[in-house]
C-alpha cells in the first residue's frame, strides 16, 4: 500500500510538471498542487483510456493509468484549472 502512494506521488509530480510545461501560459500552483493535478490527471487518463479501449473493465471505472495517459490527463485537468481559476478571478 506504501508502495502504491509513493508511486502516485511520484508519477504524479511528473505528469503534473510535464502538463505545466506543455500547456502555455503561466500556472500559480504550488509543488503539491502540481502533484493533485498530476494524480487527478492519472486516474482521468485510465477512464479516458476505459472509455476509448474498453479494456480492464474488472478494474473499475476509475483506475491509475500509465504515464503517458497520465500526461494526458493532466494535460486536460490543468486547462480546466487556467480556465476555472481565470473565470474566478474576473
Amino acid at each position: 500500500m506504501l508502495g502504491l502512494i509513493i508511486t502516485l506521488i511520484i508519477v504524479g509530480l511528473i505528469a503534473g510538471a510535464v502538463a505545466r510545461l506543455l500547456v502555455p501560459g503561466r500556472q500559480s500552483m504550488s509543488i503539491p498542487a502540481t502533484i493533485g493535478v498530476g494524480i487527478v490527471g492519472s486516474f482521468v487518463g485510465g477512464f479516458l483510456g476505459y472509455l476509448i479501449f474498453g479494456k480492464d473493465s474488472a478494474d473499475g471505472l476509475l483506475q491509475p493509468s500509465g504515464l503517458i495517459g497520465s500526461i494526458i490527463g493532466a494535460i486536460i485537468v490543468l486547462l480546466l484549472w487556467v480556465n476555472l481559476a481565470g473565470r474566478r478571478a474576473i
